[in-house]
């Protein structure tokens, strides 16, 4: 609720999305945020539908709304994104707690969805475009101690991330002096350097 109120007294204003995103006007930033919604509301669904396990559906909207806190909306694409992620907190928060998404969609511009309650919106929807990297992190470890992160291109195969990690300056560190014996690369996820 705090939060809401303190973007209103910021000068924020619900304003719709779109086709801003579609045509690729949002900063990496604003891209990330966007994907974080995405994410959250795919597990958020799968949570409530098949699990039905409703303290993830709290802990995940915990993690979008500190995702959240860092963004700064500077333009009106930014602005329209904070509605779209605000929205879908509440829509996703709502069978959990609804007294207070009852109250907040209003304020989070709720009528331009749905003309009543936010129990007659609709459910948030996953758009697959946004769930699309285009670089993804790899942990990297030597010996199996975390030692280093690198990004790569998503589409980057297993010799191009084990390249990514033996040219990362702290792995290169941590290498010094010793001969590797094995490279083990779990594509998309990690890379451990097996030294002797």
């Amino acid at each position: 609720w705090r939060h809401v109120y303190d973007r209103r007294q910021a000068g924020w204003q619900p304003c719709m999305m779109g086709d801003a995103l579609k045509e690729g006007a949002l900063s990496d930033e604003a891209k990330a945020l966007w994907r974080k919604l995405h994410e959250t509301i795919a597990r958020v669904t799968d949570d409530i539908e098949k699990r039905q396990t409703f303290n993830t559906v709290i802990a995940a909207n915990m993690e979008l709304f500190n995702e959240l806190n860092k963004f700064d909306a500077g333009d009106a694409a930014a602005s329209a994104l904070i509605t779209e992620v605000l929205q879908g907190m509440v829509r996703m928060l709502a069978p959990i707690v609804p007294h207070i998404c009852h109250a907040l969609w209003p304020e989070v511009g709720g009528q331009m969805l749905s003309k009543g309650l936010v129990i007659d919106a609709p459910w948030p929807l996953v758009d697959p475009s946004a769930l699309v990297r285009d670089e993804i992190e790899l942990m990297v470890q030597v010996n199996g101690k975390l030692r280093g992160k690198v990004c790569v291109p998503a589409a980057a195969d297993k010799a191009q991330q084990e390249a990514a990690a033996l040219a990362n300056a702290v792995v290169q560190r941590h290498l010094e002096g010793h001969t590797i014996k094995k490279v083990i690369v779990v594509p998309g996820r990690l890379i451990n350097i097996v030294v002797g």
